[in-house]
Formats: C-alpha cells, sequence, structure tokens
C-alpha cells in the first residue's frame, strides 16, 4: 500500500461509510506512515504544523469517529493516556516501560479462532506486554557496568561514625 496516497484513505473512509474530511485523511494517513502508536497531543502537535486550523478537540473526535469504524485501535496499554494504532488487524503490542516505546507483536493466540468460531462475537482483543526493550535493556546493562565500577572504586572509611 502506497501510504502516501490519499485515495487509498478517501477509499477507506467512503467503505465505513464515513464522510471523507480533511481532518480524518490527514490523522488516517499520519497513523499509517508514523506507526509509533502516538497519543493525540503527538498527532496534534505533527499535524498542526501542516494545519495550524486544527484543535485538539478536532483530534479527538476524529480518532473516536476511525476508531468506531474499525479504522483506528486505541491502546489503553499505559494508565494515564490512550495510545493510537492505525489498521484493524488484530496483534498484540509490547510496552517499554523505560522509554515508552510501543512496538506491534506479531504473535498467535491460540485461543482467537475457537472464540471467532463459537457462540460469542469478538470485536476486540488486547494483548499487552509489558517490560524492557532491547535498547533500553542494553543500554541499562552499560549503566550498571558503570556504576559497579565506580562503586568498586570506593574506599570504605570506618574511622568516622
Amino acid at each position: 500500500m502506497d501510504k502516501n496516497n490519499t485515495d487509498i484513505y478517501v477509499q477507506l473512509l467512503k467503505d465505513r461509510g464515513l464522510r471523507v474530511t480533511p481532518q480524518r485523511l490527514q490523522i488516517l494517513k499520519y497513523l499509517n506512515i508514523h506507526k509509533n502508536h502516538p497519543d493525540v497531543t503527538t498527532i496534534f502537535t505533527a499535524l498542526r504544523k501542516e494545519n495550524p486550523a486544527l484543535s485538539k478537540t478536532t483530534i479527538y473526535n476524529t480518532l473516536e469517529a476511525l476508531a468506531e469504524h474499525g479504522l483506528v485501535q486505541v491502546l489503553t496499554i499505559t494508565p494515564t493516556e490512550n495510545r493510537f494504532d492505525a489498521g484493524d488487524r488484530m496483534h498484540h503490542h509490547f510496552l517499554c516501560k523505560h522509554c515508552n516505546k510501543i512496538y506491534d507483536i506479531e504473535i498467535e493466540c491460540p485461543h482467537l479462532n475457537r472464540m471467532l468460531e463459537g457462540e460469542f462475537k469478538v470485536d476486540e482483543v488486547h494483548g499487552y506486554f509489558k517490560g524492557s526493550c532491547p535498547s533500553c535493556l542494553k543500554e541499562n546493562a552499560k549503566n550498571d557496568h558503570i556504576q559497579n565500577k565506580n562503586i568498586k572504586g570506593l574506599k570504605k572509611d570506618t574511622s568516622k561514625c
């Protein structure tokens, strides 16, 4: 999919019965190009440069409409904010508790097909993992090494209490 092709987003909106507006196109395009699972403030800051008349309220309302029509997923992976992911493809997410970056995780849920074929109607699946990403693990290991080196260099002064 050519993520810069506006016609794709126009068709997505029409297929879901949504009116095509510049704001909806702008937000859909942003989310499809930037896979950083942004919050509203991040989207607002990025898009405001192109469209100074854009308001946070418009972004909230647009994201809500896109989510209701299955074009955007609302991630409640953090306790303080919603994050957003383009598309309707079911997948899991990993939140690094150090840098707050969210990663897409491609794993199969072994029970999903049974649920979909059963008597239940599944509208959403949320699978969240939280921990440390490879970059933060590497950085923490480097900092631990430096800290341990500094601690070993200290001499104990027992003469004063």
